[in-house]
């Protein structure tokens, strides 16, 4: 069982989620509402599996596991809570293998074309949004991904 402090995280996290609330309400672009929403729905995210963790914590102390089936269960947990990543705009995700990529989880779409000069893979790249465009919720994403470690991707995909 991991010496890491889920109860710390978990306290951490609702902190962010109110501060994300209150700085919501004076958003005056539906862009910037839609941000904030979606590291709202993110935080929830994160929130819950910390509660499962600690969950999961409690159970392995209060009985007896010989066949390791809760601290599977626990390892599994916090892996996946180490590789939370919270995606506020647009997710790239790009299939070497197959030359292929898809954006927010749509279709996958061919990078390879073909022509009389031959062959070309093109990929599309992701943009992180600057702070400007960002406004006080910059900040506020900075200050998670430090003091709690979940990592927030704000970028936006570009096709060249």
């Amino acid at each position: 069982m991991s010496d890491f402090n889920f109860l710390m995280l978990y306290a951490r996290l609702a902190g962010f989620k109110l501060l994300v609330s209150a700085n919501r309400i004076a958003c005056e672009h539906e862009f910037s509402k839609t941000l904030h929403d979606r590291l709202l729905a993110g935080l929830d995210g994160a929130i819950q599996s910390a509660r499962h963790t600690m969950s999961l914590q409690r159970e392995l102390m209060a009985v007896d596991d010989p066949e390791g089936t809760i601290s599977c269960q626990l390892q599994g947990e916090e892996e996946i809570l180490a590789g939370c990543t919270i995606v506020l705009l647009d997710e790239l995700e790009i299939d070497y293998d197959t030359n292929e990529y898809r954006v927010n989880g749509g279709e996958w779409h061919c990078a390879l074309s073909a022509d009389c000069d031959g062959i070309e893979i093109r990929y599309p790249t992701t943009v992180p949004l600057s702070d400007t465009e960002l406004g006080p919720l910059a900040a506020i994403i900075r200050d998670i991904a430090w003091e709690t470690g979940v990592a927030i991707s704000v970028g936006r995909v570009i096709y060249h």
